[in-house]
């Protein structure tokens, strides 16, 4: 018995855990500083940032995870059309991979787009983390390719 209290009490506190839009150009400037520390500097996805044209969208909502009120995740999420929604940039620091937080990162996007009218959502997912999403309710569509040297899933989920 005490193998499994073991167990289980070494499980992640998921209850520290949130997700809100970011708010301000605070929250925004540490989005970013998130997203550079895992895509620039720990993957080398990018060269200097990972910017792009859907950061300075009104559309785009960008989301911050916190492990305990401590900013440690981001993903961003924007309306492609017809219902179809994009979550993307979905990062976690290192530091805060054990707490879990990427699973409630994810909801929150898709939880969202679906609040918006949303009735699906696409991503791109590193072949790495295919089993995440798909534990997530996620599917795979068409098969892996590169993006920025990575192999890439394409994958999607129902908002409704």
């Amino acid at each position: 018995m005490d193998a499994v209290r073991s167990r289980w009490s070494s499980a992640p506190d998921v209850s520290r855990l949130t997700c809100r839009p970011v708010d301000g150009p605070l929250d925004r400037a540490t989005h970013h500083r998130i997203r550079h520390e895992v895509f620039v500097v720990e993957q080398g996805l990018f060269a200097v940032d990972d910017h792009d044209v859907h950061d300075n969208d009104a559309a785009t909502i960008h989301v911050l995870g916190l492990d305990d009120g401590c900013p440690a995740g981001t993903v961003r999420l924007y309306p492609l059309g017809a219902g179809v929604w994009k979550g993307d940039r979905l990062a976690v620091l290192p530091d805060h991979r054990r707490s879990s937080l990427g699973a409630p990162l994810v909801r929150f996007a898709v939880a969202t787009a679906g609040a918006l009218g949303g009735s699906r959502m696409v991503a791109q997912i590193q072949t790495a983390n295919v089993r995440f999403f798909q534990a997530l309710g996620w599917t795979r569509v068409g098969d892996p390719a590169d993006y920025l040297g990575v192999l890439h899933q394409q994958m999607s989920i129902a908002l409704r």
